[in-house]
């Protein structure tokens, strides 16, 4: 093999030889032949392809979790800011009506959506509203709680069993009336404040809030709103 290789390139480059751009292109042909290349050998085999498949499929389950977790959080954070935006804007409207008004939050039963309602206290509740729905965000696949016992009141612990009765009243001016923040648990003397949790459901169980969650607390009757994260904050 070597020898006829060194024949045929000294063919191809020889000074003399006659329609050389012709000759050279049969003898580089030959060469093809000779080194065993032909035009079938060019591309990717099966095997390389099923290998190169495998390895973006085995990537593609490593990105996937932590790009669904990203996404929830970010949909978790809009949810929490519109908890926020209701909050002030029923405070905001106490104090230029000059009444008492009232918000209360629910998971509707058949839509799954998150929802929250704004009204004047003493004529009830007319409208829900979809939370989230401004930013453009469904919230259907959260978990909201919240650690109200009863009107402006903080119970012992956070339920994601929400009832319409459970509401925040703020008075004409903006302030919390006959408001119980809690009780502090030592070594804190902090009081938890009145919370309104979203999470992203338990993938164990969807009725179980897991890590990944927002809180909005209402602390002072002077309201003071905080947002915060995940546990402990937002148990």
């Amino acid at each position: 093999m070597a020898a006829i290789m060194e024949k045929l390139s000294l063919e191809l480059f020889s000074p003399n030889s006659k329609n050389q751009t012709s000759k050279q292109r049969c003898l580089i042909n030959r060469l093809h032949y000779a080194s065993g290349y032909t035009q079938q050998d060019a591309g990717f085999s099966l095997i390389e392809l099923v290998i190169v498949i495998f390895m973006i499929g085995i990537l593609s389950a490593i990105a996937a979790p932590s790009w669904l977790g990203f996404v929830n959080r970010q949909r978790v954070n809009k949810v929490n800011d519109a908890i926020l935006a209701a909050l002030q804007d029923t405070q905001r409207q106490a104090k230029n009506k000059k009444l008492s008004y009232s918000i209360s939050f629910q998971k509707n039963t058949t839509s799954q959506n998150l929802e929250v309602a704004i009204y004047n206290t003493n004529a009830g509740i007319s409208t829900w509203k979809p939370l989230g729905a401004d930013v453009g965000v469904s919230s259907d696949k959260f978990l909201l709680g919240t650690n109200l016992s009863s009107e402006n009141t903080a119970g012992s612990s956070v339920s994601y069993t929400l009832s319409t009765s459970t509401k925040i009243t703020f008075d004409y001016i903006g302030t919390l009336p006959n408001a119980s923040f809690g009780t502090a648990t030592a070594p804190s003397t902090e009081t938890p404040g009145l919370k309104i949790v979203v999470a992203v459901p338990s993938s164990a169980n969807s009725t179980l809030a897991s890590s990944v969650k927002r809180c909005v607390i209402v602390k002072t009757l002077l309201v003071s709103m905080i947002t915060a994260k995940d546990s402990p904050n937002c148990d």
